[in-house]
């Protein structure tokens, strides 16, 4: 049996960018027709108004909170929530809350799991005592601003990737927009050792192929191999400091894919990873005796990176005579940001 694509089922890895291009701008153009068409009223629902709920959010494009005013009439016989697109029709349950303190609230908690890509419609039906039936569509909750915070408003699904969002239809309309999630390289986390570093993590919507990983330097891509190990969708890297170190004098930053895909932590609401996980330098002890000077860190895109540098040299002690004496020029430290510079300085003037 052939599959037909533009990728070949042989070819390990991501596809091409202009693939990726084609793919994307194909989905959007998808999805802008599936919103304008979910924003269309059909049927008996043409004209029925829309309904403003109390709340309506979203938890980690898994779950979705719907909460309504009740009715003044009464509680309807049976009242659910049905959310549809195409022939796929999903339906939850709505419960009738009463408070002491405010109005009695139409509630629902839905769970999105396996939601495929696409837009889905929101709509309320009610079925009353004489079995009169009323299907009425959703508009989004009307509320202010979100003030700045470190996440974002919306998250994906962190096992599948798919992200989940409430938009407005054309109409006025809430509509679910699913977008499934790009194969990536997610990484859970990192130990930092005294002879290394070890990157736990696991790949979405991709395969491990043995042996494929790799670090490579940033500027002039220079690339190293290093060691995965992988069990189903999981994995663990080891990072090669010491090939990394060794591969040219002075402090490089280093990037890492697996698979074919760059590792990172991709699927976090969190706006600034890296000024949400700050990470210091550490020195490690290799097993052949080098000493590296590491810092494993994630960027402000997420991507994991390690800036690393061997400090063997600069921490034995001069073949030469040794004096204690004042000298008329140092060097800059060994962990300045752009390693040494052999730059000169005068020595301090004594004053009176």
């Amino acid at each position: 049996m052939h599959r037909i694509g533009f990728l070949s089922p042989h070819r390990p890895g991501p596809p091409p960018p202009l693939v990726r291009r084609l793919r994307a701008t194909t989905r959007s153009t998808r999805f802008r027709f599936e919103r304008a068409a979910a924003g269309r009223a059909r049927g008996a629902v043409r004209a029925e108004p829309l309904l403003t709920p109390v709340h309506l959010s979203l938890r980690d494009s898994r779950t979705l909170n719907v909460a309504l005013a009740a009715p003044d009439a009464g509680s309807p016989e049976r009242a659910r929530l049905l959310i549809s697109r195409g022939a796929r029709r999903r339906t939850f349950p709505l419960v009738l809350e009463r408070h002491a303190a405010g109005p009695a609230l139409l509630t629902a908690t839905a769970t999105l799991r396996d939601l495929r890509d696409g837009v889905w419609r929101l709509t309320v039906e009610t079925r009353d005592a004489e079995g009169r039936v009323r299907r009425r569509g959703l508009t989004p909750a009307e509320e202010p601003a979100p003030p700045a915070t470190p996440t974002l408003p919306y998250a994906p699904d962190p096992l599948s990737g798919t992200l989940v969002r409430i938009v407005r239809s054309r109409g006025g309309r809430a509509v679910l927009q699913a977008t499934r999630s790009r194969p990536r390289a997610e990484l859970a986390w990192f130990e930092p050792r005294g002879d290394g570093i070890t990157v736990h993590g696991r790949l979405v919507g991709a395969a491990l192929s043995t042996g494929r990983a790799q670090a490579v330097r940033r500027r002039d891509g220079v690339v190293v191999p290093a060691e995965v190990a992988g069990r189903g969708a999981a994995f663990t890297l080891r990072v090669p400091l010491g090939a990394m170190a060794g591969a040219g004098p002075g402090q490089w930053v280093w990037d890492f894919r697996v698979a074919g895909l760059p590792l990172g932590r991709w699927l976090t609401d969190v706006r600034d990873p890296s000024a949400a996980y700050p990470t210091p330098f550490r020195v490690f002890a290799l097993p052949d005796g080098a000493l590296v000077r590491a810092h494993a860190h994630f960027t402000g895109t997420g991507a994991f990176a390690v800036t690393c540098r061997d400090i063997t040299d600069l921490t034995r002690e001069p073949a030469g005579p040794r004096t204690d004496g004042p000298t008329d020029r140092t060097d800059e430290p060994a962990d300045h940001p752009d390693g040494p510079t052999g730059r000169t300085r005068e020595p301090a003037k004594e004053t009176s």
